[in-house]
């Protein structure tokens, strides 16, 4: 008895365990699996895989959530799906703002648990759709007109429209392996085609910088029977002062011309841009190759010329569109310069723009740096620099020194370079400076000082000569004290100085009378002895002593 109680409890127990999902809603359905949202262009679609393959009658249905409501939103095109996949194109979402999609399989009351899809946005998920195609033949080109993927006004790519490019491939029709492959406008032209030739195409579109479409379908067309007159070629546009020139080659004369613009960025906008293109001035019905319009025709920016010859009724076709870019046309002119010679033995040179007397200069426009070259006018060794500045100095220069300058200006902007050519050569000649009058002065200084110098030396050298070949009479101090007696001193003295005294002994008369003959008889000895000795002062005693003994003894026999 016991062991039938607690077999029926068992079996009670398991009823109970089966029911209470089952009345929870809960069954033993499995999620979807592999679930994945795939987005081209405005189209959205949601597709995943079965659990059970085997149970039938199952159905799905999916649920979105945005960051901004964290209310669980019942998903439009996804609920109660039979299928594998649904399409939610109709929700009204911001394509930029992340939202979230939860789905789960169905079955009468029953359901599996949620399969969660990670957090994305629409345009992160979306893909390119091919583009729509348009063609249209001439003898020798094809005109395309591309429409761009997706819905124009409110689709994804609404705000990116006029951001796609194109990628077309090209082929003639009777070759599969000569094709090209070039980057097109929405609205554009194949040239260098050849008459009456099919050729075929495909186009897809890319916006960067990640996403790429796919291909169109493939296009064919027939070009057209040659046209009598051919369309002008080698458009080309160069800058001279104020005005324009525009160029172009052809062969035939006896036509006109006429010549039209277009705003490039109207290129990247779909649609037929036929009717805006607008007449340049001065370029209409023009007998030459050439017509001539002045620079306020275009503002800043990027156009499009083209060129057509028409003789009578019959008109060419236009020519290649030669895009045309108002800053890779324009040309700086020279600049004005003024140098002026500071007291610092420096140049000044200042750099100005010349005066027009015609519309503001082009080059104000644009951001000019100047290059500056300057030399020493009897020297070749040139210096060069570049500075954006008006204003330049050249310090510690040579005094009373000519120097040149020329100067050009230069506009670099991006990619490309402009460059005006050189100004007029002006040269300026140096100021002396405060270093010259620093050596003038001292000059001065020196010659002032130096004249007591001079004088002085010359005194010195005067006193050495005369010391050698005119010698002092009168002795050295030092050998003068010594000498200080007159007899001692008349030693040291020249001859000049000398005193010459004469003698005279009387004793009588006959003494008188002898000595005057004796006078007479030595007169010639007596007349030398009283003559100034002029010699160098060196005497001798023998001379003295032997002329009184012939004096005395003379005397002597006299008187006996």
């Amino acid at each position: 008895m016991l062991a039938l109680l607690g077999a029926t409890t068992l079996v009670l127990v398991a009823a109970v365990r089966w029911m209470l999902p089952a009345a929870a809603g809960e069954t033993n359905l499995k999620s979807p699996q592999n679930v994945e949202v795939y987005i081209i262009d405005d189209t959205f679609i949601l597709q995943w895989n079965r659990s059970e393959p085997s149970v039938k009658n199952v159905t799905f249905s999916a649920d979105y959530q945005t960051l901004e409501n964290d209310t669980w939103v019942k998903l439009p095109g996804c609920q109660s799906v039979a299928s594998t996949k649904c399409n939610f194109s109709s929700v009204k979402l911001n394509v930029y703002e992340e939202i979230k999609l939860r789905i789960r399989a169905e079955k009468d009351s029953h359901t599996s648990p949620w399969h969660y899809v990670d957090s994305f946005t629409l345009f992160g998920k979306a893909q390119i759709g091919p583009p729509k195609v348009h063609l249209e033949a001439e003898d020798k080109a094809i005109i395309i007109n591309i429409s761009p993927p997706g819905t124009k006004d409110h689709g994804m790519w609404a705000l990116d429209s006029s951001s796609f490019t194109y990628s077309l491939d090209i082929w003639k029709n009777s070759s599969s392996g000569e094709r090209r492959t070039k980057t097109v406008y929405p609205r554009d032209k194949i040239y260098k085609l050849s008459p009456e030739t099919t050729y075929c195409l495909k186009v897809k579109a890319r916006l960067l910088p990640r996403k790429t479409g796919v291909y169109s379908p493939v296009y064919c067309i027939k070009t057209t029977v040659e046209n009598k007159l051919p369309p002008p070629e080698n458009i080309q546009v160069d800058a001279k002062n104020h005005i324009y020139v525009l160029k172009w080659d052809y062969t035939y004369e006896n036509v006109t011309f006429q010549a039209q613009w277009l705003h490039a960025y109207l290129k990247k906008i779909p649609g037929d841009n036929s009717g805006k293109w607008k007449q340049i001035p001065n370029c209409e019905n023009v007998q030459t190759t050439q017509c001539v319009f002045p620079k306020n025709t275009f503002r800043k920016g990027i156009y499009l010329i083209r060129v057509r010859a028409s003789d009578g009724n019959t008109t060419s076709v236009w020519s290649n569109e030669e895009k045309f870019d108002t800053q890779l046309q324009i040309t700086p002119f020279p600049p004005v310069i003024t140098m002026k010679s500071t007291n610092d033995v420096s140049l000044r040179v200042y750099i100005s723009a010349p005066e027009e007397s015609e519309n503001k200069p082009v080059n104000h426009h644009y951001p000019l740096i100047y290059e500056i070259i300057f030399w020493e006018n009897t020297s070749n060794a040139e210096r060069k620099i570049q500075e954006n500045r008006t204003d330049f100095t050249f310090p510690k220069l040579k005094p009373l020194t000519v120097y040149c300058v020329k100067a050009r200006a230069l506009i670099q902007e991006g990619k490309w370079n402009k460059s005006s050519v050189f100004s007029d050569i002006v040269c300026e000649k140096t100021k002396p400076g405060n270093t010259s009058k620093t050596w003038l002065i001292a000059g001065v200084c020196a010659a002032l000082f130096s004249i007591p110098v001079v004088i002085y030396v010359m005194k010195l050298l005067f006193r050495c000569i005369s010391y050698v070949f005119f010698p002092s009479s009168k002795p050295p101090s030092t050998i003068d004290e010594y000498f200080s007696e007159q007899p001692l001193r008349n030693l040291l003295l020249f001859t000049s100085e000398e005193h010459t005294e004469r003698c005279f002994i009387i004793e009588n008369r006959n003494t008188i009378t002898a000595v005057e003959e004796t006078n007479q008889t030595d007169g010639e000895h007596k007349k030398y002895n009283s003559q100034t000795s002029q010699d160098s002062g060196n005497y001798s005693n023998e001379d003295e002593s032997s002329g009184s003994k012939f004096s005395e003894e003379s005397l002597n026999q006299e008187t006996e």
